[in-house]
């Protein structure tokens, strides 16, 4: 997250396509709905990295995990034999490349039947409303967040205000070590609240010889920006953080695939892959460095936020 204001946006979208078909005139003009806010300059917060919005291609990470979001923030696209899972849907303007995206790579925007959501963050959590709609897809987040992202108003104190987003009806809260299933894919939530009360990094394993490859999408455990000391509208952040912190030192992960893709070179990774590298993503020491850097940071950002 960066310091910044932006304005609330809520797109207007046709329903959802009740027939089959690939990516037909309806789908198009899903697709072209989505798009505006691509080009509606109001909802550019200045402030925001440039590769947040830059187009990226699609590409694939491994098993059935496609990558689809933009260059700076991620969203993965999971296919499974009865329809796919999307886990995020980043900032309301890249609603439209997402849904190319996901017709790039060979499905229907309605083949989409779940969003997953890491968290009620606008750079996360603000693209869920447009596509659901698009998608008819069915939202599942963490239950403590539940409320934030149907108000679209985040949760807690930061130090650079309120950033709200469009807010998305939460069909599912899920608590820590409950599942997701479609088809033959499951899921499973694991609460690491702190950056977000409701934060939620899940995880799955993927089929692989000799053994199966555990892969782990982490919500982010950075401060950035939340108020740890006297945070009125979430006491608990410490206690939380540094549980998180603590959990996600207990998992093994070969593959990591975060919400900012830079904390894993996913986009670096992604082009050896498609370069024909099949083990680009496998780095079973990656997590650990990730959860030690994030524990130094926090004790870092407390202690200056306690002078």
């Amino acid at each position: 997250m960066v310091s910044h204001s932006a304005p609330s946006v809520r797109l207007r979208l046709p329903p959802p396509p009740s027939g089959g078909g690939s990516l037909g005139s309806h789908a198009r003009s899903l697709v072209g709905a989505l798009a505006i806010a691509a080009t509606a300059p109001l909802l550019l917060g200045a402030a925001d990295p440039p590769a947040w919005t830059r187009p990226q291609a699609p590409f694939p990470i491994a098993g059935p995990i496609t990558y689809v979001g933009s260059e700076g923030i991620a969203a993965y696209l999971i296919k499974t034999s009865v329809g796919a899972i999307l886990i995020d849907g980043t900032l309301a303007e890249n609603a439209g490349m997402i849904a190319r995206n996901i017709a790039a790579a060979g499905l229907r925007l309605r083949d989409v039947k779940l969003i997953l959501v890491t968290h009620a963050h606008f750079d996360h959590a603000a693209g869920v409303a447009a596509l659901k709609r698009a998608t008819g897809a069915r939202v599942v987040a963490g239950i403590r967040d539940f409320r934030a992202l149907e108000t679209g108003v985040p949760p807690g104190e930061t130090n650079y205000g309120v950033i709200r987003f469009p807010p998305v009806h939460v069909d599912r809260g899920i608590r820590d070590g409950e599942t997701v299933t479609l088809g033959t894919t499951t899921l499973t939530a694991r609460a690491t609240p702190g950056h977000t009360p409701g934060c939620t990094t899940w995880t799955m394993w993927i089929a692989a010889k000799p053994r199966p490859l555990d892969v782990v999408f982490p919500c982010s455990v950075s401060v950035a920006g939340n108020r740890l000391i006297g945070n009125r509208a979430y006491p608990g952040i410490v206690a939380d953080y540094r549980r998180s912190i603590a959990m996600l030192g207990t998992l093994h992960a070969d593959i990591v695939l975060p919400s900012h893709p830079e904390l894993a070179d996913v986009i670096a990774r992604g082009k050896r892959r498609k370069a024909g590298d099949t083990t680009a993503f496998l780095d079973p020491a990656l997590l650990p460095k990730i959860v030690s850097k994030a524990q130094v940071a926090f004790d870092a950002d407390l202690a200056k936020q306690a002078r």
